[in-house]
C-alpha cells in the first residue's frame, strides 16, 4: 500500500526514539508469528555469512526514488482536443421528441393511432432553425439554442433497458451487472488531475443520492483516489456545502505531521502483512481532505463572481437563483482551476402525465444556465478544451402513457433518444443519426452508451481500448468489449 502521493519514505524513515532515546523500528510493531520464528531461525546463518561477505556488501540499497501523485497529470494516449468534462445528467429521461429531435409527422397526427395500435402525441412545443447550421431546436432550450454552431446534437442514441436506476448507472459506468468504474473515474486514472488541492472527479447535486446513488460516481475495483467526491450544492453556505474541510483544532502544520506518520503505518503494514484497499482509500480521502483546505472554500464560492456573471447564469438577489445555475457557475469554477471531470445532477425529468407544463419548467431550470456556461467558457478561452455534455439514460415514446392521464405525458423509451455535446473536440452545429419519422427507435447511424463513451474518451486523447485496468485477472475497460468512435461528429 502507498501513501496517498505514492510516495516511498526517505531511508530510515520508519526509524523513531522512544522515551529512553533508543531507535526502534515501526515495523517490530507489525510482526506477524511467522516472521518472528523466520526472523530467529534465520539470524545465526546471516550472522555467519556477515562474516565472509565484503563489508561493504552490506549497506542498505537506496530507496526508490519518489514518484508522482496518483493524481498528478499524465500524458494522454494521443493530443486530445478536450482537457475537462462537465457532464449534465439530465436524470429521469428527457422526452428527445420535445426538446431535440423534431418530428412533424407525429404532430400532424397527435391525437390520432399510429403503428402498433396506441394513440400519437405530438410535441406541443415549437420547433426553430438557429444558426448558420439551421440546427432544430426546441422552444424549451431557445436560450441554448443560441449556441448551435457549437452544438452537436446525437439523435440515434438508444440503450439497453428502459428502468431509471439501470439505465442511469448504465450511463454512467458502461455496466448493467456487476460494479464497475464510473467513466468519471476511468479518465482520472487515465489522465490524472491539473490541481492537486481539489479532487480529480466531482458531481454536484442537489440534494440526495440520484437513483443507483454512489454507484454513479464509485471507482469500484480502480484505486480508491478516482473515485467521484459527491457535494451537496443545496447547502445554505459553501462551510456546509463542504462539510469538516477546516480543523479549527489542530494546526496545519500538525495536521502535516500525523498523516505522515499514518503514512508510514500504513507503508510497514503493507510491507509486512497485505495491501487493504479500504484502508488505502480511507488515507487517500485524508489526504485530499487536508489539501482541499487550501482552495475548496474558493472555488465552491460563488459569490466571488461579479453580479454580472452571477446574473447571467440566473442568479440574482444576493445569491438566491435557480439549484442549476449554482452548480453550473461552480463547474466552471472548478473546471477553471484544473479539475478534471464535474457531474452535474439535474434530475425531474421523468414525464408521464402534463408533459407540456412539467418538461417546459424542467428544461426553463437549465436553459438559462447551460447557455451562460457556453458564453462564459468561451469568453474565458476554455470552451476549446472543455467538453459539455447534456442528456439522460434513455428517451420516452412518440404515444400517449399508457396509464391514460387526462393530461397526458410519455412512457419510457430505450430505443431512442438524444445526447448533446460541445467543446473540445466537438464538430458544432452538427446533427448525427436520426430516428424514424414518429421518433419512436433510433434507425440511422444508432449509438450505443459504449459508443458514446468511447467518443467521450477520443476527445480527450485517450483510445477507449488501451485505457485498461487489470482485476480478478482480466483487464476491465470503460467500454467492456464494444464501443465505436463517432468520427463525423469530432473536429
Amino acid at each position: 500500500m502507498s501513501t496517498p502521493h505514492g510516495e516511498f519514505p526517505d531511508h530510515h524513515a520508519h526509524d523513531h526514539h522512544d522515551c529512553h532515546g533508543v531507535s526502534t523500528n515501526l515495523a517490530d510493531y507489525f510482526l506477524t508469528r511467522r516472521q518472528f520464528l523466520n526472523r530467529i531461525g534465520m539470524g545465526m546463518g546471516a550472522l555467519s555469512l556477515a562474516g565472509i561477505l565484503d563489508p561493504r556488501d552490506l549497506v542498505g540499497a537506496q530507496p526508490p526514488a519518489k514518484s508522482l501523485s496518483p493524481l498528478a497529470p499524465r500524458p494522454s494516449h494521443f493530443p486530445g482536443k478536450a482537457k475537462a468534462v462537465i457532464h449534465i445528467f439530465a436524470q429521469g429521461a428527457p422526452s428527445h421528441l420535445d426538446t431535440w429531435d423534431p418530428k412533424p409527422t407525429l404532430t400532424r397526427l397527435n391525437g390520432k393511432s399510429i403503428p402498433g395500435g396506441e394513440i400519437a402525441l405530438g410535441s406541443p412545443f415549437k420547433f426553430s432553425k438557429y444558426g448558420q447550421s439551421g440546427l432544430e431546436v426546441s422552444e424549451v432550450f431557445a436560450k441554448t439554442a443560441q449556441h448551435a454552431d457549437d452544438l452537436a446534437v446525437i439523435r440515434s442514441m438508444w440503450t439497453d433497458i428502459p428502468a431509471h436506476e439501470v439505465a442511469t448507472v448504465f450511463m454512467n459506468t458502461g455496466s448493467l451487472r456487476i460494479a464497475k468504474p464510473s467513466m468519471g473515474s476511468w479518465l482520472v486514472y487515465g489522465l490524472g488531475t491539473e490541481n492537486q488541492n481539489l479532487p480529480g472527479f466531482i458531481a454536484l447535486r442537489g440534494g440526495g443520492l440520484p437513483p443507483g446513488g454512489s454507484t454513479n460516481y464509485q471507482s469500484a475495483f480502480l484505486p480508491g483516489v478516482y473515485q467521484g467526491t459527491s457535494i451537496n450544492t443545496q447547502a445554505p453556505s459553501v462551510p456546509q456545502m463542504i462539510q469538516n474541510i477546516r480543523n479549527t483544532y489542530v494546526n496545519k502544520a500538525e495536521q502535516r505531521r500525523q498523516l505522515d506518520f499514518i503514512n508510514q503505518l500504513n507503508q510497514v503494514h503493507a510491507q509486512n502483512l497485505q495491501r487493504d484497499a479500504a484502508l488505502e482509500t480511507r488515507l487517500e480521502s485524508y489526504e485530499i481532505a487536508f489539501r482541499m483546505q487550501a482552495e475548496s472554500l474558493d472555488a465552491f464560492d460563488i459569490n466571488k463572481e461579479s453580479e454580472a456573471t452571477r446574473a447571467a447564469y440566473g442568479i440574482t438577489n444576493g445569491g438566491r437563483g435557480g439549484e442549476q445555475a449554482k452548480q453550473l457557475l461552480i463547474a466552471r469554477r472548478l473546471i477553471e482551476r484544473g479539475v478534471r471531470v464535474v457531474q452535474v445532477w439535474h434530475g425531474g425529468w421523468d414525464h408521464h402525465q402534463d408533459l407540456q407544463t412539467r418538461l417546459a419548467t424542467k428544461a426553463g431550470e437549465i436553459d438559462q444556465p447551460l447557455a451562460a456556461l457556453l458564453t462564459d467558457l468561451k469568453e474565458r478561452g476554455l470552451l476549446d478544451s472543455t467538453l459539455v455534455i447534456w442528456g439522460g439514460e434513455f428517451g420516452r415514446k412518440s404515444t400517449r402513457d399508457r396509464n391514460g392521464y387526462d393530461n397526458p405525458g410519455r412512457d419510457h423509451n430505450a430505443k431512442a433518444f438524444s445526447m448533446v455535446m460541445a467543446g473540445g473536440g466537438v464538430k458544432g452545429g452538427t446533427v448525427y443519426g436520426a430516428t424514424d419519422e414518429f421518433g419512436s427507435a433510433s434507425v440511422v447511424d444508432k449509438v450505443h452508451p459504449h459508443d458514446l463513451h468511447a467518443t467521450i474518451l477520443q476527445c480527450m486523447g485517450l483510445d477507449h481500448t488501451k485505457l485498461t485496468y487489470r482485476f480478478n485477472g482480466r483487464d476491465f475497460r470503460l467500454t467492456d468489449v464494444a464501443g465505436n468512435v463517432i468520427k463525423p461528429i469530432l473536429t
